[in-house]
């Protein structure tokens, strides 16, 4: 995934070592104020042992570019490498970067993978001040898009989306069309709809919009399109006919 200096590992351990590293990171998305002013604490120690481990890294690379590909073979610029990423998996969204190969279904880390994308759908002004990353949202949006989810990730990513289309639009965002598509049931066109009569009209527009593409299947989720149904449904009417448009 995103990458900081020379990365910061996903890593392959299990949900028990996920936890053990990441599990105080729940309070990010906590209700209680007190509960995530504690969790940002936390994250901010975090960050700051990333940016002193990859502040040693860069210094030694730079001390060591005259040699050239050798530097890479150097005992002490290979410990910093490791130890910057050994700093990068006590710390979101580092420790979602790189993700090892495979069904991300089972991946030990989608826990906080969903986390990561709930703390900005839920809590953006703490998302953006500490831990803004637009590349990680949108590839951890396309990389759990994917079918056969249980049940529980399943309402997660629902919920995701109906955050989503309820708020005023953030970057990335249209992403989510990708998630609704891959999670489309009827409890999710349910609360699409119920969104799309309310008074907001963000949430009419954008609900209004990913229902049509969910009628649409054929249609990709580009601005052209997203243009075209926004003009012809400026106030974000649920109504969608059936039509052509060149893509």
């Amino acid at each position: 995934m995103e990458k900081a200096g020379s990365g910061a590992g996903a890593g392959v351990d299990d949900a028990h070592a996920w936890n053990a590293r990441l599990g105080w990171a729940y309070g990010l998305i906590a209700d209680d104020p007190a509960d995530r002013a504690a969790a940002l604490v936390r994250l901010a120690d975090a960050q700051r042992s990333v940016n002193q481990a990859l502040g040693r890294f860069n210094e030694l690379w730079r001390a060591m570019v005259p040699l050239g590909r050798q530097a890479y073979q150097d005992p002490a610029f290979l410990r910093a490498h490791e130890e910057y990423i050994a700093a990068g998996r006590y710390v979101l969204p580092n420790a979602l970067w790189n993700r090892p190969p495979g069904d991300i279904r089972v991946w030990p880390g989608l826990p906080y993978a969903l986390l990561f994308l709930e703390w900005e759908a839920r809590y953006p002004r703490d998302w953006t001040l500490h831990a803004k990353k637009w590349g990680t949202k949108q590839l951890l949006i396309r990389n759990v898009a994917v079918a056969g989810h249980d049940d529980p990730v399943r309402t997660k990513l629902t919920d995701l989306v109906e955050i989503a289309v309820q708020r005023p639009y953030r970057c990335k965002d249209r992403e989510y069309v990708r998630i609704a598509r891959a999670v489309d049931s009827q409890d999710l066109r349910g609360r699409l709809s119920t969104a799309a009569q309310t008074d907001n009209p963000w949430a009419r527009r954008q609900a209004g919009y990913v229902l049509w593409l969910l009628d649409h299947p054929e249609l990709p989720n580009t601005l052209h399109v997203w243009r075209t149904w926004t003009t012809r449904h400026p106030d974000g009417s649920p109504d969608r006919p059936r039509w052509d448009i060149a893509v």
